[in-house]
């Protein structure tokens, strides 16, 4: 027996209730990047670390810097209660993401997490965004 079996797999109802949630909290950066090449942006993408000369060298085009510590009621009142958040930090070494997610989800927003944030992208090979472009955008202060 192989160290693969020596926990059996979970029943087809228990895998499909665990991966079902896990895809309801998070999405890749395959599909974040097949929705910015389609267009298809029915969601606002968040870079929430870093400072802005940091966001301003290497984002995900068309993401907004907005730092987690700034991710308040009124800042979040830019965008309408049903918007779709998804957001995404460094990468798997750093759980800013994972701090945005958990304000968005206590202001009642709903939110996923694109894993593998920067370094995801990065590993992909696909490319970063700058400011200057027209996809980049800071959130305003109020």
């Amino acid at each position: 027996m192989s160290f693969v079996t020596d926990y059996p797999a979970a029943p087809s109802a228990v895998a499909e209730a665990h991966f079902a949630q896990r895809l309801a909290l998070e999405t890749d950066c395959a599909d974040v990047h097949a929705a910015l090449t389609a267009g298809d942006m029915d969601f606002v993408l968040l870079h929430v670390v870093g400072s802005p000369e940091a966001y301003a060298r290497r984002h995900v085009p068309g993401a907004v810097h907005l730092p987690h510590r700034q991710i308040t009621p009124e800042r979040m009142a830019e965008w309408p209660a049903d918007t779709l958040f998804v957001v995404y930090c460094a990468g798997p070494h750093c759980n800013g993401a994972d701090q945005a997610a958990l304000k968005l989800a206590r202001l009642g927003r709903p939110v996923k997490l694109m894993i593998g944030g920067i370094t995801g992208w990065a590993d992909e090979g696909f490319a970063f965004g700058s400011v200057g472009e027209t996809s980049a955008r800071i959130a305003p202060n109020r």
